[in-house]
């Protein structure tokens, strides 16, 4: 889907969704040898750069959300709807989606 908006930055998920950018592969080996675009695979890491303010449960409270802007996350290798902003690809997912925060 490509989108009209000229920033990322201008684009705030609603609701308990999270948008992230899926970390780039090394193309590159600790020995120095370049790797052809097909032998490098696709990364379940992400950085969260924006968060909605969370679901509201049936008494009308805020749930907070499990991740902050900044994190490092695991997300599912499929799934998520996808945004490209120029030459750059981005994904929104809900919370409960994604499968671990990474804490280092």
């Amino acid at each position: 889907m490509t989108t009209a908006i000229k920033s990322i930055k201008s684009l705030v998920p609603l609701l308990d969704r999270v948008l992230v950018q899926r970390a780039k592969a090394e193309a590159k080996t600790s020995g120095g040898i370049f790797l052809p675009e097909s032998a490098v695979k696709d990364l379940n890491e992400a950085k969260v750069l924006a968060v909605g303010p969370g679901m509201m449960d049936k008494d009308g409270k805020r749930i907070p959300m499990s991740v902050n802007s900044g994190d490092r996350v695991l997300i599912p290798q499929f799934g998520g709807s996808p945004l490209k902003v120029g030459e750059d690809e981005y994904s929104l997912f809900r919370d409960h989606e994604l499968l671990a925060k990474i804490n280092e």
